[in-house]
């Protein structure tokens, strides 16, 4: 399920997704950023600059290349600024095509596996006129990201066990 507020100037979007595997195997999938390519839509072009990230850490930077609309590269840094192993990450954004953005990685135990729960606070550049464009660009951009990432990992992790019953 996928919810979008607004709040003060800033949007949060809400993501959360049911996935039927167990905790060290979701945290594994999500604390390793070169998944990342894996779980974003191809024709966002998405590739990290910053050479094999390895392990996750707090502190740790990571530099991306994306198209975030169709012919718009940009380019995007990340640090990685908690880690609670096994159950949740935050990574910031220091520069890109955000004015700020702060995502939560969280998953909890589930009777069904693995509740995983993504929280980003965003707000855009350019005041007005960056308002203007949340609800015809920047909303149905987000939103087929995350329909494509649950896609993804329905298909990782949901159908095999579906497929074994």
């Amino acid at each position: 399920m996928i919810q979008f507020k607004q709040h003060s100037g800033i949007y949060t979007l809400e993501a959360t997704q049911v996935l039927q595997t167990t905790m060290k195997s979701a945290w594994d999938l999500l604390a390793d950023p070169s998944n990342l390519a894996k779980i974003t839509p191809s024709e966002m072009g998405f590739i990290i600059t910053s050479g094999e990230p390895g392990p996750m850490f707090q502190g740790q930077i990571i530099t991306y290349k994306v198209s975030p609309f169709a012919g718009v590269k940009s380019n995007w840094v990340t640090e990685i600024t908690h880690v609670l192993k096994g159950s949740y990450f935050v990574d910031e954004q220091r520069f890109g095509p955000y004015k700020m953005w702060h995502h939560e990685h969280h998953i909890y135990p589930h009777e069904r596996g693995v509740l995983m729960k993504d929280k980003i606070s965003y707000k855009l550049p350019m005041g007005f006129l960056g308002r203007l464009f949340h609800p015809i660009v920047v909303k149905p951009q987000l939103m087929k990201i995350f329909s494509y990432r649950e896609k993804v990992l329905n298909e990782m992790f949901n159908q095999k066990v579906e497929a074994s019953a």
